[in-house]
Protein backbone atom coordinates (compact mmCIF):
# COMPACT_ATOMS: atom_id res chain seq x y z
CA UNK A 1 0.00 0.00 0.00
CA UNK A 2 1.37 3.21 -1.12
CA UNK A 3 0.72 6.79 1.32
CA UNK A 4 1.29 10.18 -0.13
CA UNK A 5 1.73 12.33 2.86
CA UNK A 6 1.33 15.89 2.16
CA UNK A 7 2.76 18.23 4.98
CA UNK A 8 4.79 15.40 6.64
CA UNK A 9 7.82 17.30 7.29
CA UNK A 10 5.59 19.15 9.87
CA UNK A 11 4.77 18.50 13.40
CA UNK A 12 1.96 16.23 13.43
CA UNK A 13 2.61 15.20 9.99
CA UNK A 14 6.48 13.45 10.32
CA UNK A 15 5.50 11.63 13.61
CA UNK A 16 2.66 10.22 11.30
CA UNK A 17 4.68 9.63 8.39
CA UNK A 18 6.98 7.61 10.03
CA UNK A 19 4.11 5.56 11.87
CA UNK A 20 2.79 4.48 8.64
CA UNK A 21 6.33 3.24 7.26
CA UNK A 22 6.56 1.37 10.19
CA UNK A 23 3.76 -0.10 9.43
CA UNK A 24 4.34 -1.73 6.29
CA UNK A 25 3.50 1.46 3.83
CA UNK A 26 5.27 2.81 1.31
CA UNK A 27 5.69 6.25 2.08
CA UNK A 28 6.45 9.46 -0.06
CA UNK A 29 6.17 12.66 1.87
CA UNK A 30 5.58 15.97 -0.09
CA UNK A 31 5.93 19.47 1.72
CA UNK A 32 7.14 22.76 0.40
CA UNK A 33 9.33 23.00 4.13
CA UNK A 34 7.07 26.12 4.68
CA UNK A 35 6.65 25.43 8.90
CA UNK A 36 10.83 25.90 8.51
CA UNK A 37 10.93 29.03 6.99
CA UNK A 38 8.02 30.72 9.06
CA UNK A 39 10.24 29.78 11.74
CA UNK A 40 12.98 31.80 10.14
CA UNK A 41 10.60 34.54 9.30
CA UNK A 42 9.33 35.01 12.55
CA UNK A 43 11.97 33.81 14.85
CA UNK A 44 11.10 31.14 16.90
CA UNK A 45 13.33 27.96 15.88
CA UNK A 46 11.87 24.67 17.57
CA UNK A 47 13.23 23.45 20.91
CA UNK A 48 14.71 20.37 19.35
CA UNK A 49 17.24 20.77 17.52
CA UNK A 50 15.47 19.08 13.89
CA UNK A 51 17.23 17.84 11.10
CA UNK A 52 17.16 18.82 7.66
CA UNK A 53 14.61 16.80 5.48
CA UNK A 54 17.21 14.69 3.75
CA UNK A 55 19.02 13.48 6.84
CA UNK A 56 15.28 13.19 8.31
CA UNK A 57 15.05 10.62 5.62
CA UNK A 58 18.08 9.15 5.31
CA UNK A 59 17.42 8.20 9.27
CA UNK A 60 13.71 7.22 8.60
CA UNK A 61 14.95 4.32 5.51
CA UNK A 62 16.12 2.10 8.89
CA UNK A 63 12.67 2.51 10.03
CA UNK A 64 10.24 1.96 7.22
CA UNK A 65 10.22 2.57 2.78
CA UNK A 66 9.98 6.15 2.94
CA UNK A 67 11.12 9.24 0.39
CA UNK A 68 10.76 13.02 0.16
CA UNK A 69 9.54 15.50 -2.87
CA UNK A 70 9.81 18.84 -2.73
CA UNK A 71 6.69 20.99 -4.28
CA UNK A 72 4.38 23.54 -2.79
CA UNK A 73 0.60 21.54 -3.67
CA UNK A 74 -1.24 25.22 -3.86
CA UNK A 75 1.60 27.00 -5.99
CA UNK A 76 2.35 24.26 -8.30
CA UNK A 77 -0.52 22.29 -9.66
CA UNK A 78 1.63 21.17 -12.53
CA UNK A 79 4.41 19.29 -10.49
CA UNK A 80 1.77 18.01 -8.08
CA UNK A 81 0.29 16.22 -11.06
CA UNK A 82 3.27 14.65 -12.41
CA UNK A 83 3.34 13.02 -8.19
CA UNK A 84 0.36 12.12 -8.41
CA UNK A 85 0.95 10.23 -11.71
CA UNK A 86 3.96 8.70 -11.11
CA UNK A 87 2.90 7.29 -7.31
CA UNK A 88 -0.74 6.01 -8.00
CA UNK A 89 -1.48 6.22 -4.09
CA UNK A 90 -3.67 4.57 -2.39
CA UNK A 91 -4.08 6.91 0.70
CA UNK A 92 -3.38 10.58 0.50
CA UNK A 93 -3.07 12.09 4.19
CA UNK A 94 -3.36 15.95 3.88
CA UNK A 95 -1.32 18.23 6.57
CA UNK A 96 -0.27 20.39 4.01
CA UNK A 97 -1.57 23.75 5.76
CA UNK A 98 -0.98 26.38 7.76
CA UNK A 99 -1.67 25.04 11.42
CA UNK A 100 -1.68 28.01 13.90
CA UNK A 101 -4.39 29.81 14.75
CA UNK A 102 -2.16 32.54 16.77
CA UNK A 103 -0.41 32.77 13.51
CA UNK A 104 -3.26 33.43 11.49
CA UNK A 105 -4.75 36.32 12.98
CA UNK A 106 -1.00 38.37 13.19
CA UNK A 107 -2.05 40.55 10.46
CA UNK A 108 -2.80 41.19 6.50
CA UNK A 109 -0.26 39.01 5.12
CA UNK A 110 -0.93 36.31 7.70
CA UNK A 111 -4.44 36.19 7.01
CA UNK A 112 -3.76 36.02 3.11
CA UNK A 113 -1.28 33.45 3.13
CA UNK A 114 -2.90 30.78 5.60
CA UNK A 115 -6.06 31.28 3.25
CA UNK A 116 -4.17 31.12 0.20
CA UNK A 117 -1.79 28.11 1.09
CA UNK A 118 -5.22 26.24 3.08
CA UNK A 119 -7.69 26.59 0.35
CA UNK A 120 -5.83 26.34 -2.33
CA UNK A 121 -4.19 23.56 -1.82
CA UNK A 122 -6.77 21.39 -0.93
CA UNK A 123 -9.06 22.29 -3.43
CA UNK A 124 -5.85 21.24 -6.35
CA UNK A 125 -5.60 17.93 -4.54
CA UNK A 126 -9.41 17.53 -5.10
CA UNK A 127 -9.42 19.01 -8.68
CA UNK A 128 -5.98 17.08 -9.68
CA UNK A 129 -7.37 13.68 -8.72
CA UNK A 130 -10.53 14.13 -10.06
CA UNK A 131 -9.18 15.02 -13.80
CA UNK A 132 -6.81 11.80 -13.25
CA UNK A 133 -9.38 9.42 -12.51
CA UNK A 134 -7.64 8.51 -9.21
CA UNK A 135 -9.53 7.98 -6.41
CA UNK A 136 -7.59 7.53 -2.94
CA UNK A 137 -9.02 6.91 0.54
CA UNK A 138 -7.69 10.71 1.41
CA UNK A 139 -7.33 11.75 5.38
CA UNK A 140 -7.77 14.99 5.95
CA UNK A 141 -6.37 16.60 9.54
CA UNK A 142 -9.04 18.88 10.55
CA UNK A 143 -9.69 20.61 14.22
CA UNK A 144 -12.30 20.52 17.02
CA UNK A 145 -11.99 24.37 16.49
CA UNK A 146 -14.81 24.23 13.45
CA UNK A 147 -17.30 23.65 15.87
CA UNK A 148 -16.81 26.12 18.18
CA UNK A 149 -16.37 25.56 21.82
CA UNK A 150 -19.63 24.75 23.43
CA UNK A 151 -22.08 22.24 24.32
CA UNK A 152 -25.46 24.71 22.66
CA UNK A 153 -26.48 20.85 20.92
CA UNK A 154 -25.41 18.58 24.08
CA UNK A 155 -21.93 16.67 23.57
CA UNK A 156 -20.41 17.42 19.98
CA UNK A 157 -21.05 14.14 17.53
CA UNK A 158 -18.96 13.15 14.66
CA UNK A 159 -19.05 15.67 11.96
CA UNK A 160 -23.11 15.51 11.80
CA UNK A 161 -26.00 16.28 14.05
CA UNK A 162 -29.48 15.00 14.10
CA UNK A 163 -32.46 17.73 13.72
CA UNK A 164 -36.06 17.92 13.91
CA UNK A 165 -36.67 20.78 10.95
CA UNK A 166 -39.43 22.41 12.94
CA UNK A 167 -41.59 23.55 10.02
CA UNK A 168 -42.15 20.39 7.99
CA UNK A 169 -41.12 17.96 11.75
CA UNK A 170 -38.88 15.91 9.24
CA UNK A 171 -36.06 14.09 10.84
CA UNK A 172 -32.71 15.47 8.78
CA UNK A 173 -28.95 15.06 9.28
CA UNK A 174 -26.99 18.17 9.05
CA UNK A 175 -23.47 18.84 9.15
CA UNK A 176 -22.84 20.11 12.58
CA UNK A 177 -23.40 23.91 12.89
CA UNK A 178 -19.61 25.38 12.07
CA UNK A 179 -18.24 28.51 14.36
CA UNK A 180 -14.44 29.15 13.49
CA UNK A 181 -12.74 30.89 16.33
CA UNK A 182 -9.79 32.34 14.12
CA UNK A 183 -9.03 32.26 10.23
CA UNK A 184 -7.25 29.04 10.56
CA UNK A 185 -10.26 27.42 11.83
CA UNK A 186 -12.17 28.91 9.11
CA UNK A 187 -10.01 27.37 6.27
CA UNK A 188 -10.79 24.02 8.04
CA UNK A 189 -14.53 24.78 8.04
CA UNK A 190 -14.16 25.73 4.19
CA UNK A 191 -11.67 22.67 3.84
CA UNK A 192 -14.85 20.56 4.93
CA UNK A 193 -17.33 22.22 2.59
CA UNK A 194 -14.88 21.56 -0.16
CA UNK A 195 -14.50 18.11 0.39
CA UNK A 196 -18.68 17.46 0.81
CA UNK A 197 -18.85 18.71 -2.73
CA UNK A 198 -15.92 16.44 -4.59
CA UNK A 199 -17.60 13.18 -2.30
CA UNK A 200 -20.96 13.90 -3.42
CA UNK A 201 -20.38 14.85 -7.00
CA UNK A 202 -17.10 12.58 -7.45
CA UNK A 203 -17.37 9.92 -5.12
CA UNK A 204 -14.32 10.64 -3.27
CA UNK A 205 -13.79 8.31 -0.07
CA UNK A 206 -12.76 11.08 2.78
CA UNK A 207 -11.87 11.37 6.43
CA UNK A 208 -12.26 14.68 8.03
CA UNK A 209 -10.01 14.33 11.17
CA UNK A 210 -11.47 17.07 13.99
CA UNK A 211 -8.25 16.92 16.06
CA UNK A 212 -7.80 18.57 19.44
CA UNK A 213 -4.93 20.46 20.95
CA UNK A 214 -2.21 18.12 20.51
CA UNK A 215 0.89 18.21 23.03
CA UNK A 216 3.84 16.15 23.77
CA UNK A 217 6.80 16.07 21.34
CA UNK A 218 8.15 12.62 20.51
CA UNK A 219 6.63 9.23 19.96
CA UNK A 220 8.15 6.07 20.38
CA UNK A 221 9.56 6.65 16.98
CA UNK A 222 11.13 9.09 16.71
CA UNK A 223 12.80 9.33 20.49
CA UNK A 224 14.70 6.07 19.08
CA UNK A 225 17.46 8.82 16.78
CA UNK A 226 17.71 12.16 16.98
CA UNK A 227 18.07 12.38 13.53
CA UNK A 228 14.21 11.18 13.87
CA UNK A 229 13.29 13.89 16.52
CA UNK A 230 10.30 15.83 16.17
CA UNK A 231 9.73 19.61 16.79
CA UNK A 232 8.96 21.71 19.31
CA UNK A 233 7.14 24.88 19.84
CA UNK A 234 7.20 26.75 22.66
CA UNK A 235 6.35 30.33 21.26
CA UNK A 236 3.18 32.05 21.46
CA UNK A 237 2.31 31.72 17.52
CA UNK A 238 2.55 28.01 17.46
CA UNK A 239 3.71 26.30 20.72
CA UNK A 240 0.05 24.75 21.89
CA UNK A 241 -1.00 25.50 25.24
CA UNK A 242 -0.30 22.98 27.67
CA UNK A 243 3.69 22.37 25.66
CA UNK A 244 4.16 25.99 26.20
CA UNK A 245 2.96 26.10 30.17
CA UNK A 246 5.60 22.61 30.59
CA UNK A 247 8.36 25.09 29.14
CA UNK A 248 7.52 28.31 31.07
CA UNK A 249 7.20 25.97 34.61
CA UNK A 250 10.45 24.70 33.81
CA UNK A 251 12.52 27.60 32.95
CA UNK A 252 11.12 30.23 36.37
CA UNK A 253 8.89 31.72 33.31
CA UNK A 254 5.35 32.43 34.76
CA UNK A 255 2.69 30.75 33.47
CA UNK A 256 0.57 32.64 31.33
CA UNK A 257 -3.10 32.21 31.24
CA UNK A 258 -5.61 34.24 29.56
CA UNK A 259 -8.44 35.37 31.59
CA UNK A 260 -9.69 32.87 33.95
CA UNK A 261 -8.27 30.40 32.22
CA UNK A 262 -12.19 28.70 32.00
CA UNK A 263 -11.54 27.69 28.45
CA UNK A 264 -12.74 24.32 27.93
CA UNK A 265 -10.66 22.32 25.34
CA UNK A 266 -10.06 19.20 24.26
CA UNK A 267 -6.40 17.46 23.88
CA UNK A 268 -4.79 14.76 22.11
CA UNK A 269 -1.02 13.00 22.51
CA UNK A 270 1.21 13.69 19.53
CA UNK A 271 1.70 9.71 19.79
CA UNK A 272 -1.98 9.50 19.67
CA UNK A 273 -2.06 11.53 16.59
CA UNK A 274 -0.03 9.18 14.63
CA UNK A 275 -2.38 6.58 15.75
CA UNK A 276 -5.26 7.77 14.88
CA UNK A 277 -3.78 8.54 11.55
CA UNK A 278 -3.34 5.15 10.87
CA UNK A 279 -6.67 3.79 12.18
CA UNK A 280 -8.28 6.23 9.81
CA UNK A 281 -6.43 5.48 6.76
CA UNK A 282 -7.28 1.61 7.16
CA UNK A 283 -11.14 2.31 7.96
CA UNK A 284 -12.30 4.47 4.61
CA UNK A 285 -15.91 5.08 4.65
CA UNK A 286 -18.43 2.96 3.76
CA UNK A 287 -20.84 6.11 2.13
CA UNK A 288 -18.87 8.04 -0.51
CA UNK A 289 -21.17 10.49 -0.96
CA UNK A 290 -20.38 12.23 2.33
CA UNK A 291 -17.46 13.02 4.40
CA UNK A 292 -16.89 10.47 7.11
CA UNK A 293 -15.66 12.35 10.49
CA UNK A 294 -13.71 11.55 13.72
CA UNK A 295 -13.49 13.40 16.55
CA UNK A 296 -9.65 12.94 16.80
CA UNK A 297 -9.24 13.41 20.65
CA UNK A 298 -8.48 12.28 23.97
CA UNK A 299 -9.87 13.68 27.12
CA UNK A 300 -10.88 17.66 28.19
CA UNK A 301 -9.66 20.31 30.54
CA UNK A 302 -9.72 23.72 31.25
CA UNK A 303 -6.77 25.77 30.69
CA UNK A 304 -7.13 26.71 34.73
CA UNK A 305 -7.18 22.96 35.44
CA UNK A 306 -3.86 22.31 33.04
CA UNK A 307 -1.63 25.35 34.94
CA UNK A 308 -2.99 23.95 38.41
CA UNK A 309 -1.61 20.83 37.66
CA UNK A 310 1.64 21.79 36.67
CA UNK A 311 2.10 24.63 39.29
CA UNK A 312 1.16 21.27 41.58
CA UNK A 313 4.03 19.28 39.81
CA UNK A 314 6.61 21.91 39.54
CA UNK A 315 5.76 24.68 42.11
CA UNK A 316 5.61 27.27 38.49
CA UNK A 317 3.57 30.52 39.55
CA UNK A 318 0.21 31.58 37.77
CA UNK A 319 0.19 34.35 35.93
CA UNK A 320 -3.20 35.13 35.06
CA UNK A 321 -3.14 37.90 32.13
CA UNK A 322 -6.12 40.02 30.30
CA UNK A 323 -7.54 37.16 27.24
CA UNK A 324 -6.16 38.93 23.86
CA UNK A 325 -8.49 36.76 21.69
CA UNK A 326 -12.34 36.99 21.50
CA UNK A 327 -13.81 34.31 23.01
CA UNK A 328 -15.88 32.98 26.43
CA UNK A 329 -14.64 33.41 29.39
CA UNK A 330 -15.76 29.97 30.35
CA UNK A 331 -17.37 27.30 28.40
CA UNK A 332 -18.43 23.87 28.78
CA UNK A 333 -17.30 21.02 26.70
CA UNK A 334 -18.16 17.68 25.76
CA UNK A 335 -16.43 15.68 22.82
CA UNK A 336 -17.98 12.29 21.20
CA UNK A 337 -14.68 10.20 20.02
CA UNK A 338 -17.19 7.07 19.83
CA UNK A 339 -16.04 6.64 16.05
CA UNK A 340 -11.62 6.02 16.28
CA UNK A 341 -12.42 4.04 19.76
CA UNK A 342 -14.88 1.74 17.80
CA UNK A 343 -12.10 0.78 15.63
CA UNK A 344 -9.01 0.12 18.61
CA UNK A 345 -8.09 3.72 20.15
CA UNK A 346 -7.29 3.74 23.31
CA UNK A 347 -6.13 7.18 24.20
CA UNK A 348 -3.15 8.33 26.19
CA UNK A 349 -4.29 11.29 29.09
CA UNK A 350 -2.44 13.50 31.11
CA UNK A 351 -2.82 10.90 34.33
CA UNK A 352 -0.22 8.51 32.36
CA UNK A 353 1.80 11.14 33.36
CA UNK A 354 4.21 11.84 30.05
CA UNK A 355 4.14 15.71 31.32
CA UNK A 356 7.51 14.45 32.34
CA UNK A 357 8.76 13.31 29.12
CA UNK A 358 8.53 17.31 28.26
CA UNK A 359 10.12 18.31 31.40
CA UNK A 360 12.90 16.00 30.36
CA UNK A 361 13.21 17.82 26.95
CA UNK A 362 13.04 21.19 27.94
CA UNK A 363 15.67 20.41 30.44
CA UNK A 364 17.70 19.09 27.82
CA UNK A 365 17.88 21.89 25.21
CA UNK A 366 16.82 24.58 27.94
CA UNK A 367 20.11 26.48 26.42
CA UNK A 368 18.52 26.39 23.01
CA UNK A 369 15.53 28.52 24.43
CA UNK A 370 14.79 32.06 23.37
CA UNK A 371 12.20 33.90 26.49
CA UNK A 372 11.42 36.88 24.14
CA UNK A 373 9.20 34.79 21.89
CA UNK A 374 7.18 33.09 24.80
CA UNK A 375 4.17 35.67 24.38
CA UNK A 376 1.95 35.26 21.59
CA UNK A 377 1.81 38.39 19.64
CA UNK A 378 -1.83 37.95 18.20
CA UNK A 379 -4.48 39.60 19.30
CA UNK A 380 -8.53 39.38 18.10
Amino acid sequence: MKALVLGGDGFCGWPSSLHLAANGYEVLIVDNLSRRLISEKISTPSLTPIRSIERRIEAAQKIGNIRFAYCDIAKDPGKFKEILVNFQADIVVHFAEQRSAPYSMLGDAERKYTVDNNITGTNNLFSTLTELNQRPHVVHLGTMGVYGYNDAFGEIPEGYLNITVKQTQKDVTIPYPVNPGSIYHMTKCLDHTIMQFYAKNWGFQITDLHQGIVWGTDTDITSTDEDLINRFDYDGEYGTVLNRLVVQSQVGYPMTVYGTGGQSRAFIHIQDTARCVLLAAENPPEESSRVQVFNQISEVHTVRHLAQMLHDQTGAEIAYQDNPRREPAENNLRVSNAGLCSLGFEPITLADNLTKDILATVSKYEHRLDRSVIDSRARW
